[in-house]
């Protein structure tokens, strides 16, 4: 596996002042001022390979080779200057992952039109439209992309209200749009577009309030994906194969997995499922059918792809096929499903799969680190790379990791307070993320997760609760019924949880018809003697007040978008559960 993973070597600083610095040994290679140079060079070089496809209405590939997009980006840059766009003018897309949404955004960015791609769950799950109109209203847009006039028909009207003056266009116009000859005038703009020019505006999943627009400028984007690449040389030698489901949205499917196959001249197959009861099937269809070379998923879509890799032979032999690694990030990937994964790899290939993860953030483009070598561990977040300095500052009994290097953004869009918080005196980005040492000796055996900075708490007694770590305990204890879990207990005598549970594999514990409501899934005694004797297992491995959970309630209700209690990409907002559900708190809090 030599050539899979690259170097891991960590340089290790202590400062006076207490705080440490981390650097790779590695020194970063240069990398493109832009990130469509690399489509330039693709088109002559591999003109023919497929860059991206997805599946039409028949069920078969519609492919985009690099020379195509090429043309295609080139018109649409035409297009986009013809309609007069000015250097305050901005983009806004409404749709899923699909090759419109892909040629416009690199349009955008092929000219320095900055863009943003809003979560369809903005536009298609909530009610009031909040988090939607906030984003809008912080790109001010002067061109509306939606992937369907009809499906996207309210959010439109929402557009129409807020900026009457704004240019709507659909995958429908998109055709005579691509007919636009494109001029010199393309080139010309194409070479104002320079590292500091900004690419993209990612919004934050809103976790800890509204959205905030993270710049993504060219410079962050090619460094990244440059030191991505020399964490995987393997890249290099073999074009990536992709199947990927991941929403452009955000950092992991826009920046990383889009990014990664632009970089290395791979291909990207778009796969319209999700982890989720119903969009499984068609993620399993695309995987009977390619062989990825890396697969990326949310744990949550390991774990659901799980039982058709153990009952389909077929999709098990395509799937390890051409694999080199798996790699997870946005949770914890529980011990069960990591168990699992290593157990069909080796009946299928002779040995595991290795299965990789890290930290980072949209604020750093978005990886910042990394544990790429076989034998790692849920938790264990790696090693920086190469060319970004991590520094390590005490607060409390905990380490903060901050982040300062090419890849780490310089700011929130148009939000000035925003960005003086969000660095220290150094110029580090400050994640808020906890970590420790696996080795204070050896550094380079990597970092582990040590929790949430803002997320810890006191019980009554002054003990401090590490929800992080406690909250991994509950989810590799209570998997696949416990699907998430916030941690209460600030001021209180002792922890308890507020469980979600997943409706599916409470059913199949409780032998329950698929379609019993979820509610009363819950209230089933299987459930709630399930629920029991997971505190009991949990009770056996405490060691103190800290760690051991004295009650929990099941939450009936899912968590609300509208409310923040829940990100577009699933993650929980702990405070916003506290702060909706303190009828549920106080319940486990009545002698």
């Amino acid at each position: 596996m030599s050539n899979i993973f690259g170097p891991t070597q960590t340089h290790k600083t202590i400062r006076p002042d207490g705080s440490i610095l981390l650097q790779a040994e590695q020194s970063l290679a240069p990398f493109p001022d832009t990130l469509t140079q690399k489509l330039q060079h693709w088109a002559k070089s591999i003109p023919d390979n497929t860059f991206l496809a997805q599946q039409d209405e028949a069920n078969n590939w519609k492919r985009v080779s690099y020379a195509q997009t090429l043309r295609h980006i080139e018109s649409l840059s035409q297009y986009l200057l013809n309609q007069n766009f000015t250097g305050e003018d901005t983009l806004v897309i409404l749709s899923d992952n699909t090759l419109e949404h892909a040629l416009l955004a690199l349009a955008a960015v092929h000219i320095g039109v900055p863009y943003a791609s809003i979560s369809p769950a903005y536009s298609l799950v909530s009610k009031d439209f909040g988090k939607l109109k906030h984003c809008l209203l912080a790109m001010a847009p002067r061109l509306i992309f939606a992937q369907n006039k009809s499906v996207y028909g309210p959010a439109l009207a929402i557009t129409r209200e807020l900026f009457p003056d704004a240019l709507i266009l659909t995958a429908d116009d998109l055709p005579h749009a691509l007919t636009t000859q494109p001029t010199e005038a393309v080139a010309q703009a194409h070479e104002c577009v320079g590292p500091d020019t900004v690419a993209k505006i990612l919004f934050t999943s809103g976790s800890t309030g509204l959205p905030k627009g993270v710049i993504n400028t060219h410079r962050m984007w090619c460094a990244n994906l440059q030191q991505i690449t020399q964490v995987f040389p393997i890249f290099n030698v073999e074009p990536p194969v992709f199947v990927d489901w991941l929403p452009w949205n955000h950092t992991f499917g826009g920046n990383h997995n889009v990014g990664l196959t632009l970089y290395n001249g791979g291909t990207l197959y778009i796969d319209e499922g999700k982890p989720t009861q119903q969009g499984i099937e068609a993620t399993v269809q695309n995987l009977r059918e390619i062989s990825p070379t890396a697969y990326f998923n949310v744990p949550k879509g390991f774990e659901m792809l799980l039982p058709y890799l153990e009952n389909d032979p077929d999709l098990r032999a395509t799937f390890f096929r051409n694999v080199h690694f798996f790699f997870y990030a946005g949770a914890s990937l529980g011990q069960p499903i990591w168990n699992k994964l290593d157990e069909l790899a080796t009946q299928m290939t002779g040995q595991p799969v290795p299965i990789i993860t890290g930290l980072g953030c949209t604020e750093s483009g978005p990886s910042a680190m990394f544990a790429n070598w076989p034998g790692s561990f849920s938790g264990l977040l790696g090693v920086p790379v190469a060319g970004l300095t991590v520094k390590l500052v005490p607060d409390g009994d905990k380490l903060e990791a901050r982040y300062r290097g090419p890849n780490v953004t310089p700011g929130y869009w148009r939000n000035p307070e925003a960005t003086a918080n969000a660095f220290d005196e150094e110029g580090f980005y400050k994640t808020g993320d906890a970590v420790r040492f696996l080795d204070e000796v050896d550094p380079s055996r990597g970092l582990l997760f040590d929790g949430r900075i803002a997320e810890d708490f006191k019980l009554s007694t002054g003990t401090w609760v590490n929800v992080g770590v406690l909250k991994a305990s509950v989810l590799a204890a209570g998997a696949p019924v416990v699907q998430d879990v916030v941690i209460v207990g600030l001021d209180r005598e002792y922890v308890s949880a507020i469980l979600f549970l997943n409706p599916d594999a409470c059913r199949k514990w409780a032998n329950l018809d698929a379609g019993c409501p979820a509610e009363i899934v819950f209230e089933h005694p299987m459930i709630k003697n399930y629920v029991d004797d997971l505190l009991v297992r949990l009770g056996e491995t405490a060691t103190g007040s800290a760690n051991r959970i004295a009650r929990a309630v099941i939450a009936l209700d899912p968590p609300s978008i509208d409310l923040g209690e829940i990100t577009d990409k699933g993650s929980l907002n702990q405070r916003a559960v506290l702060k909706h559900r303190v009828k549920l708190v106080e319940r486990m809090y009545i002698s």
